[in-house]
């Protein structure tokens, strides 16, 4: 089966980023990628545009690369308080703390919209107390966020039960 050089214009899952140039099929390119814009033939005019799409794409990730250390260290300092339920007395928790909820408490307590696969859990949290889970905001920034995991219920005083 033949093969053709392209020269991508958008990031293509399982096959290369912008600017990158990759060898297909000709069916797939001729049919798919150069009809949906996702890629270009390699020309002599194409490959000067090929320069300036790379440093299209270098400023983008720069940007990318900036406002994630950012976040990051925004991140890094927060303490993220998580109210779960529990029986009567707080010795078992029913259920346990996942990325999706970490996700959604970040979400509605300090208005920051993650996507729940960047919050690695090591394993499940199903205790309550200080708890440790990585964030992998881009590849090359990596912050370890603290979790607080609290009982939804009220605290029970013994001062009102001698009355």
């Amino acid at each position: 089966m033949p093969k053709v050089d392209v020269i991508l214009v958008r990031n293509v899952a399982g096959l290369g980023a912008e600017s990158d140039q990759v060898k297909v099929a000709a069916g797939y390119a001729r049919n798919y990628l150069v009809p949906q814009g996702y890629a270009s033939p390699v020309t002599q005019s194409n490959k000067r545009h090929l320069e300036a799409l790379k440093q299209r794409r270098a400023e983008r990730e720069a940007r990318e690369i900036a406002s994630m250390k950012e976040l990051g260290a925004m991140l890094s300092k927060l303490s993220l308080d998580i109210a779960v339920k529990t029986s009567e007395d707080n010795s078992r928790m029913y259920g346990s703390v996942t990325a999706t909820s970490v996700v959604d408490e970040l979400k509605s307590k300090f208005d920051i919209t993650l996507d729940k696969h960047k919050i690695e859990i090591a394993k499940p949290i199903r205790s309550l107390g200080e708890h440790e889970v990585t964030v992998k905001l881009h590849p090359e920034v990596v912050i370890s966020l603290k979790i607080v995991v609290k009982s939804s219920n009220p605290v029970v005083s013994t001062n009102a039960s001698a009355q």
